[in-house]
């Protein structure tokens, strides 16, 4: 497991009967998470913010204890990002993606040119945000007209508004198979493909089934002497040695290596660590 242990302004406090208690900035929020089997060590949660309370029928909503701002900014080293808690319990930032955004911000400064970057499913930004402050140009793709929204946010707070990032609201497969036919190609390339999805004329994307054609076609897009490839996933039951042996397979060919494991944050009140996620991670050798 790699962790994602460098935060200052964020931070999991505890965890225990399906919950997590985490300070984003100033604020104290609870929110469940279903990694969280064990119980709870103390007798309640303490002071906080907010709570999220799950709906049985699907859903939640959230109990504020104190009246939150829409939004707010958290730091992460030299990047602003905003955050805001949404229905669906999330803020905006999955923070153990801090892990990948270092690992790959280092590869970008130790180049000698710009290179490109995809990031593809780009959510809210975290990671095309990092890339660019490491010196890339950046193609930031996500179905969601919002989430495109929030990363041009995203760019401004971190002083990013004349940087080249490309922000486009697209199907990330049509997308990609666009720029093939376009012929263009990237340096590196960044996704985190959903379990599921659903596309605007019905079109169904599910991840054991899908990800090896999407993969295939985003081969098609990279430099002859790549940089990097990355996959983040959060699909339950699947294994990380699964994905890094697709990867491995997709880029058969390319001179570098695959790692692949799980993504952490530490627990505070223990010498536990929460697990969120898988990586497969492709480096081009030095």
């Amino acid at each position: 497991m790699i962790l994602a242990d460098k935060w200052e302004d964020y931070e999991i406090l505890e965890c225990g009967d399906g919950m997590k208690k985490e300070r984003w900035g100033e604020f104290i929020l609870v929110r469940p998470d279903p990694q969280v089997i064990w119980p709870l060590r103390s007798s309640g949660w303490g002071e906080f913010d907010a709570y999220y309370h799950r709906s049985k029928q699907g859903g939640g909503k959230w109990e504020y204890r104190t009246q939150l701002p829409e939004s707010w900014k958290i730091n992460y080293r030299d990047s602003t990002l905003k955050i805001r808690p949404t229905d669906f319990k999330h803020t905006g930032i999955f923070p153990e993606q801090a892990a990948n955004w270092d690992w790959f911000s280092d590869i970008i400064r130790k180049t000698k040119k710009s290179p490109k970057v995809l990031n593809l499913f780009g959510y809210t930004g975290g990671a095309t945000i990092a890339a660019a402050k490491a010196g890339a140009s950046v193609c930031h793709v996500d179905a969601a007209k919002g989430m495109v929204a929030w990363c041009r946010e995203n760019a401004v707070l971190s002083g990013l508004r004349d940087a080249p990032i490309r922000t486009i609201v697209d199907d990330c497969t049509k997308f990609v198979e666009r720029e093939i036919r376009r012929g263009n190609h990237y340096d590196g390339i960044i996704m985190d493909p959903p379990s599921y999805g659903r596309g605007k004329k019905g079109e169904i994307w599910q991840f054991d089934r899908d990800l090896w054609s999407f993969l295939q076609k985003c081969r098609k897009l990279l430099t002859p002497s790549p940089l990097f490839f990355l996959v983040n996933a959060y699909t339950t039951g699947v294994s990380p040695i699964v994905v890094g042996n697709l990867v491995r397979e997709t880029l058969a060919g390319l001179d570098g290596a695959v790692t692949s494991g799980e993504i952490g944050i530490p627990i505070s009140d223990s010498l536990n660590a929460l697990p969120c996620g898988l990586f497969a991670r492709w480096q081009r050798s030095l």
